[in-house]
């Protein structure tokens, strides 16, 4: 499937197209994957580590980026391509993820903000 008019060489080795690998051109090459089709890991080079991909095509992705070519934020993370820490106040927010676009956090009763830091107008003391 992957070789290249003109068989192989001496010792055996096929003569393998770009995108395939191996003595039989029988694996997809670095940056490719889903042999024997193996297209490209069209990666996103914000999110990825590297363009390299899993067989099944799923990029390494860094620690603040997901999805199958890390083209999204990450669970804690907002506001795709800068996927910013979401900073949630640990004493006024629900929880530490926030709105995967805008960044808001899920605030407590009688809290306001973006990070859940501040009470709304009127109450006073953070809850515990």
């Amino acid at each position: 499937v992957g070789t290249l008019p003109g068989g192989c060489d001496s010792v055996g080795r096929c003569f393998c197209r770009a995108e395939f690998a191996g003595p039989r051109c029988e694996q997809c090459s670095p940056g490719h994957h889903s042999y024997p089709h193996c297209y490209a890991c069209s990666c996103d080079s914000r999110g990825a580590v590297d363009n390299d991909c899993s067989p099944a095509g799923q990029c390494r992705c860094h620690v603040n980026f997901v999805g199958h070519t890390c083209n999204q934020c990450a669970l804690g993370f907002y506001g795709y391509p800068s996927c910013t820490p979401c900073q949630c106040s640990r004493e006024g927010s629900l929880h530490s993820t926030c709105d995967q676009e805008t960044g808001q956090c899920s605030c407590r009763p009688r809290v306001t903000g973006l990070r859940c830091d501040a009470c709304v107008p009127g109450a006073y003391g953070f809850p515990h």
